[in-house]
């Protein structure tokens, strides 16, 4: 079967407002290079992707091409677009400079994307047209009333930790966001969200893996620099 194009969308867009730092968590030094570094470099290496697009926060397009794209020498970096307000606009943003194809949305502050990641992601999504990165949860998990009281223990065995890359038909996403943005009212905090509300396409889940952890809070950057010492 012949290889579909594949872009990925990489957003890195975010304030970091949780690390608490004047600099963006995906520009914060991981043992020597930017966080951001990381995941650009993984969809660089692999055969399956052929084009990548940065979504980054607005004015910061000419620091990351400078300091993060030419720097490093990621070619297949082919546009670097303003983010927006939130991070569905920055998806969107992304998407509208998207060829026909599959689209991989990541998360800059992810920084442990790999090539088999990305593999599983692309025969899932051949197969099943909407896939989601994501693990089993370890843990028991409460549902809570907004005084703290327990309402509900879910079967753990249905739960699953949400991670990216999400990958989806680029048409099916891109009119799924088109439909979302016509929308007043928008809540949603995931690109399978959007899928699922606007077009009722199932949503499959792949296996990530417990090391794709999102760099969000201080302590996130100890635990990702003992995996790379690692």
């Amino acid at each position: 079967m012949e290889k579909v194009y594949c872009t990925a969308i990489v957003l890195a867009a975010g304030s970091g407002r949780r690390m608490g730092t004047d600099v963006h968590k995906q520009f914060l030094p991981l043992c020597g290079k930017p966080v951001l570094y990381y995941s650009l470099a993984a969809f660089e290496k692999s055969d399956l992707i052929d084009e990548m697009i940065l979504v980054t926060g607005a004015g910061e397009e000419s620091f990351c091409r400078k300091e993060i794209v030419e720097k490093y020498g990621f070619e297949k970096v082919k546009k670097i677009v303003p983010g927006g307000a939130e991070r569905y606009h920055s998806v969107w943003n992304g998407l509208q400079e998207t060829k026909d194809g599959i689209v991989y949305i990541h998360d800059g502050a992810r920084p442990f994307v790999d090539e088999e990641m990305i593999r599983r992601a692309y025969e899932c999504v051949e197969k099943s047209r909407a896939c989601v990165a994501g693990m089993p949860v370890k843990d028991t998990i409460k549902i809570v009333d907004n005084e703290g009281t327990v309402k509900a223990t879910p079967d753990r065995n249905t739960l699953w930790l949400v991670q990216t890359p999400q990958v989806f038909e680029t048409a099916l996403v891109k009119k799924a966001y088109a439909d979302l943005m016509g929308r007043e009212t928008i809540n949603v905090t995931d690109d399978a969200m959007v899928v699922e509300q606007m077009t009722g396409c199932p949503v499959k889940m792949f296996r990530g893996s417990y090391e794709n952890i999102k760099i969000t809070t201080p302590e996130d950057l100890v635990t990702a620099e003992a995996f790379l010492q690692r």
